[in-house]
């Protein structure tokens, strides 16, 4: 079972009635009724209804087990690019390799999350490969600190608009393909399809293409349940979310207590940057990205996924946090060797933060093998 829909399925059962609530716990669950309801199904241009939220719960003062961390000590730069064709300035975190003929990792992340959730991950690589291996993580519109300029707007999030804005970000920052680092692209769920659709655009201009990884995330189908099977369960996982905190250490601290992020250290540099401040609001620490309210790109963003990702002319590893979740495409492909196969163990969706090292030398070893290939011998994945 896919861990989205784990989670989704989880986030209902807890609803579940068992024992009577206190007044206290009341305050943190909706009522069972709203829990059950499944809601619009993704594409129908409207999110699941949300649950009314009761009084929130009294301010505690902040934990400092779980006081942000900088991600200063993670990359080198973090940088605002302007893509004046995207209307929209882009916020980069990287860690350039040691030489100009090194690889680069450009790594997109899921929805609702920013490129700081490869923080962990982008040191463990540049330690492993001794600068080697640089990596790019880069904040998608309307997430993060990537914001719009003048008179442009960042609503659209259909896999399209995100597609060209991941291709036009990496255009801008290595403008000549012939003297541009080899490119290795990485994508954790919703960012897996926008990178495997940037794939062939990028080889088209003729940028070095080491390959293509996709972080925890398959399309799916009647059978296994996966990335759009997941979907309609949705609902649950959402109603299962806080509106807001009252500190941004609540919010690290929710993240790692629900086991949303496994690695409190990681999640103590990735979750400032996913939260926005409102001292307005009775809740101050607000969601940069309301997931509810993207719910009408949902089924966009995967469908298409597995053929796209099989299509890719370029080495292609799959890394998963189970075992059960290929669909029937993926499992002809993985026996027609199209593919590298990696299940991590002991992680839950944020694969990436739960475990940066393992997820590392994973990768690592998957550059490895393809990055210096001989012209004529094929590499992992290819046709």
């Amino acid at each position: 079972m896919s861990d989205l829909l784990r989670s989704a399925l989880n986030a209902r059962v807890s609803k579940l009635p068992s024992l009577p609530h206190s007044n206290e716990e009341d305050e943190d669950y909706e009522s069972e009724e709203a829990a059950n309801g499944v809601g619009s199904l993704p594409g129908s241009g409207m999110g699941p209804p949300s649950v009314p939220r009761r009084h929130p719960k009294p301010t505690r003062p902040p934990n400092p087990e779980y006081t942000p961390i900088s991600a200063s000590s993670y990359f080198q730069q973090a940088l605002q690019v302007a893509v004046p064709s995207r209307g929209l300035d882009f916020r980069i975190y990287y860690m350039p390799p040691a030489s100009t003929d090194g690889t680069v990792m450009i790594c997109h992340h899921g929805a609702g999350y920013s490129g700081l959730t490869f923080a962990c991950f982008a040191k463990e690589i540049t330690d492993m490969t001794k600068g080697e291996c640089g990596v790019l993580a880069i904040d998608a519109r309307r997430h993060g600190k990537t914001i719009p300029t003048s008179d442009h707007s960042d609503g659209d999030l259909s896999i399209e608009v995100l597609v060209q804005d991941f291709t036009e970000v990496t255009r801008t920052i290595f403008p000549d393909p012939a003297s541009a680092p080899s490119l290795l692209l990485v994508g954790h769920s919703m960012g897996g399809s926008v990178v495997t659709r940037s794939c062939p655009m990028l080889l088209e201009r003729e940028y070095r293409i080491t390959g293509v990884a996709v972080l925890d995330i398959v399309e799916g189908n009647p059978i296994k349940r996966s990335a759009i099977d997941a979907l309609p369960f949705m609902n649950n996982l959402l109603n299962a979310r806080p509106d807001g905190f009252n500190h941004i250490e609540e919010a690290i601290e929710w993240h790692v207590s629900t086991k949303a992020i496994r690695n409190a250290h990681s999640a103590r540099i990735s979750i400032p940057s996913i939260m926005v401040s409102d001292p307005t609001a009775v809740l101050p620490y607000q969601w940069r990205t309301p997931l509810r309210s993207t719910a009408s790109y949902w089924l966009s963003w995967f469908k298409g996924l597995s053929s796209n990702f099989l299509q890719a002319r370029t080495a292609r590893i799959l890394v998963l946090a189970g075992t059960d979740r290929l669909d029937n495409e993926l499992m002809i492909g993985q026996m027609q060797g199209k593919f590298q196969l990696v299940v991590v163990p002991g992680v839950g969706h944020m694969l990436q933060e739960d475990d940066p090292k393992r997820l590392a030398e994973i990768m690592v070893e998957f550059w490895r093998r393809n990055d210096h290939v001989v012209v004529g011998v094929k590499k992992v994945g290819d046709p």
